[in-house]
C-alpha cells in the first residue's frame, strides 16, 4: 500500500502545483484585462536607453533580464519603438528555455500590453503567427532527406519556446479571439496548422512539449503519476482495490475546478481535446503500419541471409534507418499516450508464415516459390537480378487507394474466381505437354526429312491461321516532344504528364524508374494509360538497355492498372505474328525483332506475360526452327530461358521444348555461327552441373597475417603493421611460411602498395635478416622464371615483382650489381649466345613481343634515378646503349610502348641522344666495349693483376675489338668471377629525387663565411670578452673575399721567394669603417707563437688532403681494374659479338 500512498502524495503536489499556475496566471489575466495608461511626458526619451532596451530583448527575454526589462518599461516611452521592440521579442523567446524563462518573458510582455494595447498587441501576435507557420511543401520536396531532417530539427528547437510562451498569453489574455474569449482557439489553430502540414510527423515533438505544460488549462486533463509501479510489499489480494482506489482519485481529480476559474472555455477544451485524440489515433495506425513494414522487411533480410550468407549493404543500410524511424515513432506514442490516458495500439508480434524458408528434414514438402533460389541453379543468375525483378513496390503505400481505384467488391469477385482460371489453366498446361509428347515421339520414329515436311506443313498452318488477323506496322520511334518552355512550369495534368515522357528514357536505374511510376500514379487516368501505353510500345530500336525498366514500370503499374500489361503484351504479340510474316525480310527488320523478343523476356520475368502466351511464342519460331527464329530462339533462351526452366508453372513444358529443340538441331545443318548461337543461349539457359567451388581452409594465424599485409597495410599504419608481425611466432615454421608467401607475392597487393611491402621487409631485416635474404632470392628466382617460360597471364604479376625489386634496392635490401645482372638479362636472356640480333626470331623474347621494355621501364622507373654518379652512372650509360640497339632490333614499337620507353629515359638521361637506325645503334655499342676494353689495358699492364692468359691478351683484345655487343652481366654467372663494388649511400629527398650534394652549396658557404668575417670584425665591446683560445679559432676560421683572397695568396708565394723575408709571416688584418670592409698586410715574425702556430695548422691540412686524394684515386682505379678484370673472365668465358651488316 506505500506506493499507493505515495502516488496520492505526488498526485496531491501536481495538484497544488498546478492551482498555483493557474492563480498566477488569473491575476495576471485580470491586469491584463485593465490596462494602465501612463503620461507620457513624465517617461524617458533617451534613444541610448531605448536602443539598449531593444538590444536587451532581442538577446535574451529569461528571468536574468527581467527585472531590468520591467524597469526600463515603466521608465521609457516606446511610442515610437513598438514595432521594432514587437519584432525582438520573437528572437529573445528562443533562448527561454524552462518554465520560469517562459514566465518572465510573458510577464514583460503582459507589462508591454498593458500599456500599449492597441498598437503593441496585434503586431506581436502577428510576428509569433508568422514565427508558428509550418514550412512550406515545395521547399521541403526540393531539399534531400538530410536537408530536410536538419531543417526540421532546427525548426522545433525554435518554435518550441515560442509555442510555450504563446500558450500562456493565451492564458493571461494577452491573445485573444474575441473581446470576450480567451485565445485557446487560435492556439488549437496554430497547433493544428503545424500538425495537418507535417507527413513526416517533424512536428510530433512539439505536440509533447504542448501536452506537458498545458493540458490541463486546454485539454482539461491533468498530467499523469510520475509513478505507477507496484510495491513489492503489496499483500496478494490487496492490489485491484488499490487501483480501484486510484482510478477513482483520478476520475475526481478534473471536477475540483470549478468552470468559472478555467482559463479556456468548455467548448474550446473538448474540440481541443477530440483534436489530440484524433491525431494520437492516426499516429497509432502509422506506427502499426511502420512495424509489419519493419517486420516484413526484416524476414526478408533473414531469408536474403539464408540465400546468399550475407546481407547487402544498401538493405542494411535501409533497415537499420527503417528501425530508427521506428524507435523515434514509438518513443513519440508512448509519450503521447501517457499524456492524453489513451491506451497505446496492440502490435502484432512476428510469426512464422506459410510461405516462408522451410528448414528442416522434412524435403517432401514444397517449399514455396522462392525455394529454388536455395539450390545453385536458382533462376535468377545473381542477388542483384532477383532483387530487380521481384523487389517491386507497392503503389499502395505511396500512393491512396482513392487516386488507384482500388474496389473491395470487385477485389472480392476476381478472389472468387481465381480458382476457375487456376484450374482452366492447370488443363491447358497438360494438353501443352501432350501435344509436345506426342510430337517427340513422332520425331524418334522419323528421319530428318519427314521432321522438314512436318515442319513446312506447321508453317503453312501457322500462315493459313494469322492469314486473317491485322497487320500491324513495327512501331518506329515517335519524335520526341520539345521540352518545355523555361518560362513555363507544367501546372496541368496533360502537361505534367508530357514532362513525365520525357524524362523516361533517361530512367536508367531502379530508383529513376520507380519514382516515375510513382509520379504517374497521382496522373492516372484513362487518356493518360493511352498515351503511356503508346509511348511504351514505340521504344527507339537502339535503346534496348530502356526494355528492362520499362518493364518494372508496366509490372508495377499493372497490379492497379492491369489495361497497361494487357495492351502491351497484345501490342507485342501482334508485332511478333508481323515479324514470323515477314521473315525474309532480314537485314531490315534486325533490330525490330531483337527489341520485341528483348521486351517479351523481360516481361515474363515479371510475370506480365502469361506463361502460355511466351512458350507459344517459343513453340512458333521452333516449328519453323530456320533462318531468324534460330535468332529469335537465342534470343529468348538467354532472355528468359533461365526463368522458365527453373519456374515450378512452366519447368515441366520447358524442358521438353528444349530436349525438342536439341533434337531439331542435331538433324538439321545450321552454319558455324548460328550453332555458336543455339550452344551459347542453351547453356546460359542450362549450365552444367558443376561442383561448387572449395575455399581454401586457412589457419586463423594466416588469415590475420593477410589481413595485415592485404587490408589494413598503408601508410598511416605501417608502424603499427610492424609491431604485430614482430609479436608473431617466428619460431613456428608454419607462420614463416606464411609470411614468406605474402612478402613473395607482391602481385595480390595494391601497385600503390608494393613500396610499403618493401619498406616493412627493410624494418624487419633489422630483426630478421635471413627472413629478408629469403624474400630478396625467391624475387629474383620469380623474375629468372618469369623470363625461362614468358607466360602471357603472368605478365601482370612480372609487373608487379621487377616493381618490387626496384623497390628492395631503394631500400638498400640488395646492391646495385644485382639491378644491372637483372637489367642486362632482360635484353639478352633466351638469344644465342646472348645476342640479340635484328629480327631474330627466339622463341623466349619475338621481335613482336614487347614486354621485356615494359619491364626495363619500370625498374628504371623506380630506381633508375639512383645511378647518376660514380661508376654506376658508367653503368647505367652503357646499358642504355645497348637497350637502344635491342630496341631496334625489335618490330616497330606500338605507340603507348614507346611513350613509355620515351618517358622512362627522360627521367633517367634528359639529355640522352637516341639513335634512329640499327647501325648508329651497333656502331655506339662498338664504341662502348672499344672504350671499355681500352680502358682495361692499363691497368692489366700495371700489375695490379694478372692471370694465365696473360700471353694471349693481343688475340683476345683483337677478337674483342670486332664484337659489337656483349651480355656484361648473366644471372647464371658465378659470383666468384665478379668482386661486388662497394655500394655508395642513396640518400632520398621527401620528393624521392636523389641529391648529389648533401652538403651546403657555394652560396650557403659564401654566406656563412661574410656572416662569420662580420662576427670576427665586430667592435662591439662584448665581441672583445672572449679568451685567448676563442680568439685564436675565429682568427683561423675567418674567411677573406674571393679577390681578397687571391691577392693574399699571390703575396704569400712572393714573400716566400723572396729569401730577405723568410723571418717575417704576412697576415692580412680585415676592419670595418661602417658597412665598408677594409683589409691590411700585417707583417709577423715567424718564431712568434702565432705564426707557429698558423704554419703547424696549414701543414697538417695539406697532408690530411694529400692523404685522402691519394685513397680516393686509389680507390677508384682499384674498383676499375676489379670490374674490367671479370668483365674480361666472362667474355673469354662465352665471347659475344654483334656485327651490323649493312
Amino acid at each position: 500500500m506505500e506506493t499507493i500512498v505515495n502516488a496520492s502524495q505526488v498526485s496531491s503536489t501536481k495538484m497544488d502545483e498546478e492551482r498555483a499556475r493557474s492563480e498566477k496566471r488569473a491575476s495576471l489575466k485580470l491586469l491584463n484585462l485593465n490596462p494602465i495608461h501612463e503620461e507620457s511626458a513624465k517617461l524617458d526619451s533617451s534613444l541610448k536607453r531605448h536602443t539598449a532596451l531593444i538590444k536587451r530583448i532581442r538577446q535574451s527575454m529569461s528571468s536574468e533580464n527581467r527585472d531590468q526589462i520591467l524597469k526600463d518599461i515603466e521608465s521609457l516611452s516606446l511610442e515610437k519603438y513598438v514595432d521594432e521592440i514587437a519584432g525582438a521579442i520573437v528572437d529573445g523567446l528562443s533562448r527561454c528555455k524552462n518554465e520560469k524563462d517562459v514566465w518572465s518573458a510573458v510577464e514583460c510582455i503582459s507589462a508591454l500590453h498593458r500599456r500599449f494595447p492597441k498598437s503593441f498587441t496585434p503586431a506581436l501576435v502577428s510576428s509569433l503567427a508568422n514565427a508558428l507557420v509550418p514550412p512550406s511543401r515545395a521547399v521541403l520536396n526540393a531539399m534531400t532527406l538530410e536537408q530536410r531532417e536538419k531543417e526540421d530539427s532546427t525548426r522545433v528547437s525554435r518554435q518550441r519556446p515560442i509555442l510555450r510562451v504563446c500558450s500562456e498569453l493565451a492564458l493571461v489574455g494577452v491573445i485573444k479571439d474575441n473581446a470576450d474569449r480567451s485565445g485557446g482557439e487560435w492556439i488549437m489553430k496554430a497547433i493544428k496548422d503545424l500538425l495537418s502540414n507535417d507527413p513526416s510527423l517533424s512536428s510530433l515533438p512539439l505536440l509533447t512539449t504542448f501536452l506537458k505544460s498545458y493540458a490541463r488549462p486546454y485539454l482539461g486533463i491533468s498530467s499523469p503519476l510520475s509513478s505507477k509501479q507496484v510495491s513489492s510489499d503489496t499483500q496478494p489480494g490487496t492490489l485491484s482495490s488499490a487501483q480501484s482506489e486510484t482510478e477513482a482519485n483520478e476520475k475526481h481529480f478534473p471536477p475540483i475546478y470549478k468552470e468559472a476559474e478555467e482559463l479556456v472555455e468548455a467548448d474550446i477544451r473538448e474540440r481541443f481535446k477530440r483534436m489530440c485524440e484524433g491525431y494520437f489515433e492516426n499516429v497509432c495506425k502509422k506506427l502499426v503500419i511502420e512495424h509489419k513494414r519493419l517486420q516484413e522487411q526484416d524476414r526478408r533480410n533473414h531469408e536474403a541471409y539464408i540465400r546468399s550468407g550475407e546481407i547487402f549493404e544498401d538493405r542494411q543500410q535501409a533497415y537499420e534507418k527503417m528501425t530508427k524511424s521506428y524507435e523515434k515513432l514509438l518513443a513519440s506514442c508512448q509519450s503521447l499516450s501517457e499524456l492524453l490516458y489513451l491506451p497505446l495500439p496492440t502490435l502484432p508480434t512476428a510469426s512464422q508464415k506459410t510461405d516462408s524458408i522451410l528448414i528442416g528434414t522434412n524435403t517432401n514438402q514444397t517449399l514455396g516459390e522462392d525455394s529454388e533460389e536455395l539450390i545453385a541453379g536458382g533462376k535468377w543468375e545473381d542477388e542483384e537480378e532477383r532483387r530487380f525483378f521481384e523487389d517491386i513496390q507497392d503503389l499502395k503505400d505511396f500512393v491512396p487507394s482513392s487516386v488507384l481505384g482500388i474496389d473491395e467488391v470487385n477485389g472480392e469477385i476476381q478472389s472468387d474466381n481465381e480458382d476457375e482460371k487456376v484450374k482452366e489453366r492447370v488443363a491447358k498446361e497438360k494438353e501443352e505437354v501432350r501435344k509436345l509428347e506426342e510430337e517427340l515421339e513422332r520425331l524418334d520414329d522419323s528421319d530428318l526429312r519427314a521432321g522438314s515436311e512436318l515442319s513446312g506443313e506447321n508453317i503453312n498452318e501457322s500462315d493459313r491461321n494469322e492469314a486473317d488477323l491485322r497487320t500491324p506496322t513495327p512501331g518506329t520511334p515517335k519524335t520526341a516532344t520539345p521540352p518545355l518552355s523555361p518560362h513555363l512550369a507544367p501546372q496541368g495534368p496533360s502537361q505534367l504528364l508530357t514532362a513525365l515522357l520525357v524524362r523516361l528514357p533517361d530512367a536508367t536505374n531502379r530508383a529513376f524508374i520507380d519514382q516515375a511510376t510513382v509520379d504517374f500514379a497521382f496522373l492516372n487516368s484513362k487518356a493518360a494509360r493511352k498515351r503511356l501505353v503508346k509511348f511504351l510500345t514505340q521504344v527507339p530500336k537502339n535503346r534496348t538497355d530502356l526494355l528492362p525498366h520499362y518493364s518494372r514500370l508496366i509490372a508495377t503499374l499493372n497490379k492497379y492498372m492491369p489495361d497497361i500489361g494487357a495492351e502491351v503484351v497484345a501490342y507485342l504479340e501482334d508485332e511478333f505474328r508481323y515479324l514470323q510474316r515477314k521473315k525474309n525480310v532480314v537485314k531490315e527488320l534486325a533490330e525490330v525483332r531483337i527489341r520485341n523478343i528483348t521486351y517479351l523476356s523481360n516481361l515474363t520475368k515479371f510475370r506480365v506475360v502469361p506463361s502460355h502466351s511466351i512458350l507459344h511464342t517459343f513453340k512458333v519460331c521452333l516449328d519453323d526452327f530456320s533462318g531468324v527464329n534460330v535468332e529469335n530462339i537465342a534470343l529468348l533462351l538467354e532472355g528468359c530461358g533461365r526463368f522458365l526452366l527453373r519456374s515450378e508453372e512452366t519447368s515441366e513444358r520447358f524442358s521438353t521444348m528444349l530436349e525438342l529443340m536439341k533434337r531439331k538441331q542435331s538433324m538439321q545443318h545450321f552454319d558455324q555461327r548460328q550453332l555458336l548461337l543455339l550452344e551459347n543461349a542453351y547453356y546460359q539457359c542450362n549450365p552444367p552441373e558443376r561442383t561448387p567451388r572449395q575455399e581454401k581452409q586457412r589457419t586463423p594465424i594466416e588469415l590475420f597475417i593477410r589481413h595485415l599485409i592485404y587490408d589494413v597495410l598503408s601508410k598511416k599504419t605501417i608502424d603499427k603493421v610492424l609491431k604485430l608481425l614482430r609479436k608473431l611466432d617466428w619460431d613456428d615454421t608454419e607462420d614463416k611460411k606464411t609470411l614468406h608467401k605474402v612478402f613473395t607475392k607482391p602481385w595480390k597487393i595494391k601497385y600503390s602498395n608494393i613500396s610499403l611491402l618493401a619498406m616493412l621487409t627493410y624494418d624487419l631485416q633489422r630483426y630478421r635478416p635471413a627472413f629478408a635474404v629469403a624474400v630478396v632470392d625467391q624475387v629474383l628466382e620469380d623474375i629468372r622464371r618469369g623470363l625461362e617460360q614468358n607466360i602471357y597471364n603472368t605478365n601482370q604479376r612480372r609487373t608487379a615483382t621487377m616493381k618490387y625489386l626496384g623497390e628492395l634496392y631503394i631500400y638498400r635490401l640488395l646492391s646495385s650489381g644485382i639491378i644491372f645482372d637483372t637489367l642486362w638479362s632482360l635484353v639478352t636472356f633466351g638469344h644465342p649466345e646472348g645476342r640479340p640480333l635484328p629480327h631474330q626470331h627466339v622463341s623466349l623474347d619475338m621481335p613482336d613481343d614487347f614486354f621485356r621494355i615494359r619491364l626495363v621501364c619500370v625498374l628504371l622507373d623506380t630506381c633508375g634515378m639512383c645511378f647518376d654518379r660514380g661508376t654506376q652512372k658508367k653503368k647505367l650509360n652503357n646499358f642504355l646503349t645497348f637497350l637502344q640497339y635491342y630496341v631496334l632490333c625489335k618490330d616497330p614499337l606500338p605507340m603507348d610502348v614507346d611513350f613509355m620507353l620515351s618517358d622512362s629515359l627522360e627521367a633517367v638521361r634528359p639529355q640522352l641522344k637516341i639513335p634512329k637506325a640499327i647501325d648508329e645503334a651497333a656502331l655506339a655499342v662498338d664504341e662502348m666495349f672499344n672504350a671499355t676494353f681500352h680502358t682495361l689495358s692499363p691497368s692489366e699492364d700495371s700489375g695490379e693483376g694478372t692471370d694465365d692468359d696473360d700471353d694471349d691478351d693481343d688475340d683476345d683484345e683483337g677478337e674483342q675489338d670486332d664484337e659489337d655487343g656483349e651480355d656484361v652481366v648473366e644471372l647464371d654467372s658465378p659470383t666468384t668471377d665478379r668482386a661486388p663494388s662497394p655500394e655508395q649511400e642513396v640518400k632520398l629527398s621527401s620528393t624521392g629525387i636523389s641529391q648529389e650534394n648533401l652538403g651546403p652549396s657555394e652560396e650557403a658557404e659564401a654566406e656563412f663565411a661574410k656572416e662569420l668575417a662580420k662576427m670576427v670584425t665586430d667592435t662591439s665591446a662584448e665581441s672583445r670578452k672572449v679568451d685567448k683560445k676563442t680568439a685564436l679559432a675565429l682568427w683561423d676560421s675567418a674567411v677573406l673575399p674571393s679577390t681578397r683572397r687571391r691577392r693574399a695568396d699571390e703575396e704569400e708565394e712572393a714573400a716566400d721567394e723572396a729569401p730577405n723575408k723568410h723571418d717575417m709571416m704576412n697576415f692580412t688584418v680585415i676592419t670595418k669603417r661602417g658597412n665598408k670592409q677594409l683589409t691590411r698586410q700585417l707583417a709577423v715574425p715567424a718564431e712568434s707563437a702565432l705564426a707557429v702556430h698558423t704554419r703547424t695548422a696549414q701543414l697538417q691540412d695539406k697532408v690530411e688532403q694529400q692523404h685522402l686524394k691519394r685513397l680516393v684515386l686509389d680507390y677508384e682505379q682499384r674498383e676499375e681494374a676489379e670490374e674490367l678484370k671479370a668483365l674480361e673472365a666472362r667474355n673469354r668465358a662465352g665471347a659475344i659479338r654483334i656485327r651490323y651488316l649493312g
